[in-house]
């Protein structure tokens, strides 16, 4: 009955919280502890629920190519128990799981390419929350990384890759991160050869070196004051190094493209899949707004955009196509893709890239232009429409160095930009000559 009356009470909260977030964005405070982690915080009392999220310098980047997967199979052990520490008693995967149901909270870790995250979402209640909270500072700084859990979790990881190569999307994404990065860490490849050189060794050796409180990015969203928060937080990193931040080797950036590359790859599937791109932009790029108000029209806008008009709606190739940019600390691919019948993939690449290469030489419209403000000013409070989207939006703030006004300036910022602006981003970062393309499925070509 409990669970289920914090489950309402979450509901309840979410849809106070969209009401209050449609009117205004809170404000953004930010602070460094002793310790030298970063805080920010947005304080929103109307519910009394907390959504914290804790990130490192420890995503996929960091793996040895030799081990490409370190990351996030460290994260993937933290939640499969507790070590015993002092008069802190152990919990098995079980255990714990059960601890977190009993209190109604939720608590986990992940890695993506730049970034170990851990996210915790409690009531703050006050017994609720202070029993989160050291529940959470224990999995994280005190895993147990049992061996056993370990070799089970890797031949499922395995079994997992097996059943992922007989997917024709994957096989592409592969096939296209490997032309785009190079030999950079971004396209880096987790194979069964890769995970079979991770021991439980290297876990412990990678959470030592990378979690320490110094390096710590604290976001929090929620029904606490910022003295509360402050606390809060030194409990939650109470129990990492304080110290050693400083020796982290630097990532090279990701190599330009010097030539086109076309890969067709024969694949027993009903649909080719299609991915064409190169390097696109880092997150600090100075037109990141240009950009990605640029691509909203070029492929990111649905069915409004123009690769939707010219591959799907006026010759019928593709029910969908796309594109994106995926910036992060070194510069992300840009990407356009969709899915035709085999023998129409040379068309539908063929028409993608002429759009993208005229979009790059003419930039768009000033009609387009002002559809993109309209659709993307007015869907703004959709991206702070609830904790969690708020919560990811101070996080995204916090990681990038971003100012502290960044969401109260958002709709200025695309408000202000002109087809010029676009037209000068896209023809500095997009290189139309220098695209990678893969095609998987049918007959090679």
């Amino acid at each position: 009955m409990k669970n289920i009356a914090i489950k309402h009470l979450f509901a309840l909260g979410i849809g106070l919280f969209c009401m209050k977030s449609a009117l205004a964005v809170l404000p953004v405070q930010q602070w460094t502890q002793a310790s030298g982690a970063q805080v920010f915080l947005v304080e929103s009392p109307a519910i009394p629920m907390l959504d914290v999220q804790i990130d490192f310098d420890a995503g996929s980047r960091r793996d040895p190519a030799a081990q490409a997967g370190l990351a996030s199979a460290m994260a993937a052990l933290m939640s499969r128990g507790i070590a015993a520490s002092g008069a802190g008693p152990a919990f098995d995967e079980n255990q714990l799981a059960e601890a977190w149901t009993d209190l109604g909270a939720q608590f986990g870790a992940s890695a993506g390419s730049d970034r170990l995250g851990f996210s915790l979402r409690t009531l703050t209640r006050p017994d609720l929350l202070d029993r989160a909270v050291s529940l959470a500072a224990r999995q994280m700084a005190q895993p147990a990384f049992p061996s056993d859990i370990w070799q089970r979790e890797r031949e499922r990881l395995g079994a997992d890759l097996r059943e992922a190569r007989t997917r024709p999307a994957h096989v592409a994404g592969l096939a296209f991160a490997r032309a785009v990065y190079g030999d950079h860490p971004y396209g880096y490849e987790v194979t069964e050869a890769t995970l079979a050189r991770i021991s439980v060794d290297d876990l412990r050796a990678s959470h030592r070196r990378d979690l320490r409180a110094c390096g710590a990015r604290v976001s929090l969203v929620g029904a606490v004051s910022r003295q509360q928060a402050d606390a809060l937080v030194r409990r939650l990193l109470a129990h990492l190094p304080a110290t050693g931040c400083g020796g982290l080797p630097a990532v090279p950036e990701v190599s330009a493209l010097v030539a086109p590359q076309t890969l067709a790859l024969p694949f027993e599937s009903a649909q080719a899949h299609v991915l064409i791109g190169q390097p696109g932009m880092r997150r600090a790029d100075p037109d990141f707004f240009a950009l990605f108000v640029g691509n909203h029209i070029l492929g990111g806008g649905g069915f409004v955009s123009r690769l939707t008009e010219e591959v799907r709606e006026r010759r019928g190739l593709s029910y969908s196509v796309y594109s994106y940019f995926a910036p992060g600390r070194h510069a992300g691919a840009f990407t356009i893709g969709l899915q035709t019948r085999p023998d129409q993939a040379p068309l539908a690449v063929q028409v993608s890239q002429d759009v993208l290469r005229r979009f790059v030489a003419e930039g768009p419209t000033e009609a387009e232009l002002q559809a993109a403000k309209d659709n993307l000013i007015g869907g703004f409070a959709l991206r702070v429409d609830s904790n969690r989207k708020l919560l990811d939006n101070v996080a995204n703030i916090a990681w990038n160095g971003l100012p502290l006004d960044y969401l109260d300036r958002w709709t200025d910022r695309v408000g202000a930009l002109t087809t010029a602006d676009i037209r000068t981003a896209f023809a500095r970062i997009i290189q139309p000559e220098r695209l990678v393309t893969v095609v998987v499925g049918g007959a090679a070509r």
